[in-house]
């Protein structure tokens, strides 16, 4: 086996949540450009339906599909929406997220509910839904993104470091259950990177200059600064890998 034959996707069927923008759109085009057929999950159709022309333009297959996916209600008919589409998924990258920064003594219920059920509840349905299919197949590998607030902490992100550090040890725990159907179950652990949802932020200034002050390689990440994680947990080549939280924090986690 060559060195590229590892991260060679050809044949294989990559689910991407949260694909309309950000991080999720730049992996989802990332991983067909490595040879997946992508099935593309958010809730905006026309977003997505760009997405997939931009894949589609370059070679692969994408099947798009618009759905809030904090109605877990409605997942287990995706996946078979998928299995009739594709006949089989062997790669589910959890992407989708949300965060609403506050602090702890201002968060309501609401909020609450809003970044546990996107982040973490979401994320595990999705997860039980695809992995049914997983175990029957006896493969697959399933990537969570989860952040490096699992592993430390930070002002007004309660919920969020709570919602990730949850889907870090579920990350864990499902590594153990489906180990004997050779399924890998990891995660990827980003420092702040600059997308749709955190530019607001990070166009304060001195909020940003913050966030570099902490991360010793002295910048915020990018999108493509976890291409070669989600690909690595994604393909061959990380076979003897499950269980696993991939920081990708630019060192911020090593103080």
């Amino acid at each position: 086996m060559t060195t590229n034959s590892l991260f060679d996707l050809s044949g294989k069927v990559a689910v991407v949540t949260g694909a309309s923008k950000g991080i999720g759109k730049d992996v989802a085009v990332y991983l067909s450009e490595s040879g997946a057929d992508m099935v593309l999950i958010a809730r905006d159709q026309q977003e997505l339906e760009s997405v997939a022309d931009t894949i589609e333009k370059r070679g692969r297959k994408a099947l798009p599909i618009a759905y809030d996916l904090a109605d877990v209600s409605g997942l287990d008919s995706i996946t078979d929406r998928i299995l009739r589409h594709y006949g089989h998924i062997d790669i589910l990258f959890n992407n989708a997220g949300t965060n609403i920064p506050k602090p702890a003594l201002d968060v309501t219920e609401e909020d609450w509910d809003t970044v546990l059920g996107l982040n973490l509840k979401s994320a595990f349905f999705m997860t039980q839904s695809v992995g049914r299919h997983m175990v029957s197949r006896k493969k697959g590998k399933i990537i969570n993104m989860s952040s490096q607030m699992a592993l430390v902490g930070y002002q007004n992100r309660s919920a969020y470091a709570a919602s990730k550090a949850g889907l870090s040890q579920l990350t864990r725990q499902l590594a153990i259950e489906w180990a004997p159907y050779h399924i890998n179950v990891n995660a990827v652990a980003p420092t702040f990177v600059e997308t749709p949802l955190t530019r607001p932020m990070l166009e304060n200034e001195a909020f940003r200059q913050e966030v570099i002050n902490r991360i010793p390689l002295g910048r915020v990440g990018k999108t493509e600064d976890l291409f070669g994680a989600v690909l690595y947990l994604a393909s061959e080549a990380s076979d003897m890998v499950t269980g696993q939280t991939l920081v990708v924090d630019g060192g911020w986690t090593v103080w």
